[in-house]
């Protein structure tokens, strides 16, 4: 590991020489080994690389929480058609009661 490798770097580098998906659980044990990540800093530098990967297009979330570097894998296993959410935006457009709140008025408005 270089130095200035971020997690996903180390990720990507792992899952490169493997050459198949990983579980997560597998994903993570390996990078903080290779990133010699401190026992009490472990917990958030998980939640930070599951983030990380989702957030990176070079990685793909697969079923079962497994991971996969995005260019192995055909487009339909990685492609999520979200024209199909429907989205509950129907309060959007109902005015809001501030009565329950101490809000500030006239010149202490802003």
């Amino acid at each position: 590991m270089t130095r200035n490798q971020t997690v996903t770097d180390v990720a990507y580098e792992f899952l490169a020489k493997r050459k198949k998906e990983v579980d997560f659980a597998r994903l993570w044990e390996e990078v903080s080994k290779r990133m010699d990540i401190p026992e009490e800093k472990r917990k958030r530098k998980k939640s930070q690389l599951y983030s990380e990967l989702m957030l990176d297009s070079r990685f793909a979330a697969l079923d079962n929480n497994k991971w996969d570097l995005r260019n192995r894998r055909k487009f339909s296993e990685v492609y999520v058609n979200t024209s199909a959410i429907e989205l509950d935006d129907d309060d959007a457009d109902e005015p809001v009661d501030n009565s329950g709140f101490d809000l500030p008025k006239g010149e202490d408005a802003y």
